[in-house]
């Protein structure tokens, strides 16, 4: 089987429909800039904000009830996708996101501390915002949320890819979405990775990112149903890779053995040789840990560099949309046989290491897509204009639970150092206490792979993040690199030495479903035998508390599960 991309939906700093974003980038024109719609006390940030208000979003897309941005964003590049597919009905819907909600959580965190406004509690996670999409949407017939940090929309299209090979959809739309909040922007700030300035990706004297927002997905079906439909295939999906560095919570390894893997695995599923790769577009932040991480990965598999770039230097990074807009982006430039420059490059990290400078033009079949997240979620992602080998697509085998502990009592000093029980609350201690304990208990030192399920994800630090930013309480970096959903899923990868696939879905209560029928699509699409599965939701007393004058509870607190091959 062969994957094909027949339809693509984008809204960004740089323009709100695909038109806008290819006319920017052929002009080298930037959308970062200083912040204009996000209130905040960080208003000289620059950031890469989409040119319109939410009463203006509201207004166009005729949504009345009450939403985050992040949903407005996503159903404005959603609706631009299902058109050009042809597409209103029985689809998947796969959206990454990891700031879901927490615009509005922002706006009304003090009134729920007073007992107030406290049905907005509902849009905080990012289930929320998939869902409400997803209701705007009307015709998916199933939908989830895949949060990674940063790789969250490439992990997107990575699941929604196992679902047409598996056969559990015909069609499926995956990418993400993420608007900017004073939660992200006060919590990259607390780590001092922003730049005062526009970023310089690749840059020797780069200063850090900046923060950007948008929405972008891709309709994925089969070749031979794009051609049933006649309709015109944008692009194949030839490989794709999911692999965890497993070394930090926000740092890449000096090697970019997370990296590295990731590409290899995409390259493997592949008829290519590195050689035949046109353009890379490069996770590229502009950081000056993530960029040298990456070039060293860069190095490790390319004799030769290809021409790349980093397109954050126009969108700025958002963060969980980032894989699907620059996917999206990509597609652009090969339909129109061209390279986005790196905008703003002066001086060269080293010698023969110089991105794409200027609009490049030239004729592009084969690009490789790079999306790395916190934790070490790194993703990369193969398309093609002309199609590829044909990919497995085998029928979809339940798998085998060998291994099964409800929230066991399990005493954290068999499995973690005094230092390692520190730093984390008594909830997270327990969490990962009963996922080595399922390890232990299945004779199995190291995974093959690792999927988190969660619906509030770790809600005690972004609790306490929130209180900073309502209070005159200072930030606390920890709290914010130890509040995205996947930090179970990177902790437990870096305890036990994990690099293979990492994931973590956030869907409500729906998300164990999720991730047990992903571990059917790894292991019936890849060499991967054994899954760790863990569902949890870290306890908080006061996020409790508000829950309960909701009638909403927190998921079991730590379910852990081996799933193997029959």
């Amino acid at each position: 089987m062969r994957i094909v991309i027949t339809g693509i939906g984008i809204i960004s700093a740089i323009g709100t429909n695909s038109t806008e974003c290819l006319d920017a980038l052929l002009r080298e024109q930037s959308g970062i800039d200083k912040m204009h719609y996000l209130s905040s006390d960080l208003q000289n940030l620059y950031v890469g904000e989409v040119k319109l208000s939410n009463a203006q979003l509201q207004e166009e897309l005729h949504i009345a009830d009450p939403v985050s941005r992040t949903t407005l964003l996503g159903i404005k590049a959603a609706r631009e996708a299902l058109k050009q597919a042809h597409i209103i009905q029985d689809y998947a819907f796969i959206n990454g996101t990891t700031v879901g909600g927490i615009d509005t959580s922002e706006v009304h965190y003090k009134a729920w501390q007073e007992g107030r406004d406290l049905p907005y509690l509902f849009l905080h996670s990012a289930g929320s915002c998939t869902a409400a999409i997803a209701k705007a949407l009307k015709g998916a017939n199933y939908y989830t949320t895949p949060s990674t940090a940063c790789s969250s929309s490439l992990n997107s299209i990575i699941i929604g890819a196992h679902r047409i090979l598996t056969g559990r959809s015909r069609f499926v739309l995956a990418g993400g979405s993420e608007c900017l909040t004073n939660f992200h922007t006060h919590g990259f700030n607390s780590l001092m990775i922003l730049s005062d300035k526009p970023c310089q990706p690749f840059d020797a004297e780069r200063k850090g990112l900046n923060l950007g927002e948008g929405a972008a997905y891709l309709l994925l079906e089969s070749e031979e149903s794009a051609i049933s439909r006649n309709v015109p295939i944008l692009a194949y999906i030839n490989g794709f890779g999911n692999a965890c560095d497993a070394y930090h919570q926000t740092s890449s390894s000096p090697e970019g053995n997370g990296a590295y893997l990731a590409m290899s695995k995409a390259l493997n599923m592949t008829d290519l040789s590195s050689e035949k790769i046109d353009y890379i577009n490069a996770h590229g932040t502009a950081t000056e840990n993530n960029d040298a991480s990456e070039i060293a990965a860069l190095k490790r598999i390319f004799r030769t560099l290809p021409p790349f770039s980093s397109t954050k230097a126009f969108t700025g990074h958002t963060t969980s949309a980032s894989g699907s807009i620059e996917t999206v982006l990509c597609i652009l430039a090969m339909q129109n046989n061209f390279i986005p420059a790196n905008l703003n490059f002066c001086t060269p990290i080293e010698n023969d290491i110089v991105p794409v400078q200027h609009t490049l033009h030239k004729k592009i079949l084969h690009v490789l897509c790079n999306s790395f997240g916190f934790g070490g979620n790194d993703s990369a992602l193969i398309i093609s204009r002309i199609p590829g080998k044909n990919l497995p697509s085998p029928p979809a085998i339940p798998v085998k639970i060998s291994v099964k502990i409800e929230d066991n009592k399990t005493d954290y000093k068999k499995f973690l150092n005094s230092m390692e029980a520190r730093r984390m609350t008594a909830s997270m201690r327990l969490i990962l206490s009963n996922a080595l304990l399922a390890l232990q208990k299945a004779g199995i030192q190291t995974p093959d792979a690792i999927i988190t399920a969660t619906h509030w994800g770790c809600i005690h630090n972004t609790r306490l993040f929130l209180d900073a930013l309502t209070s005159d309480t200072a930030f606390k970096p920890s709290e914010f690199m130890l509040s995205t959903h996947n930090t179970v899923a990177s902790m437990i990868a870096q305890k036990t030495g994990c690099h293979g696939y990492n994931c973590t879905f956030s869907q409500d209560s729906q998300s164990l479903d999720d991730a047990i029928e992903e571990a059917e699509a790894l292991i019936n699409t890849t060499d991967v035998n054994n899954i760790l599965i863990l569902q949890f939701d870290e306890e908080d007393e006061i996020w409790i508390n508000l829950l309960s004058q909701t009638k909403q509870k927190l998921l079991p607190h730590a379910t852990a599960i081996i799933v193997t091959r029959k």
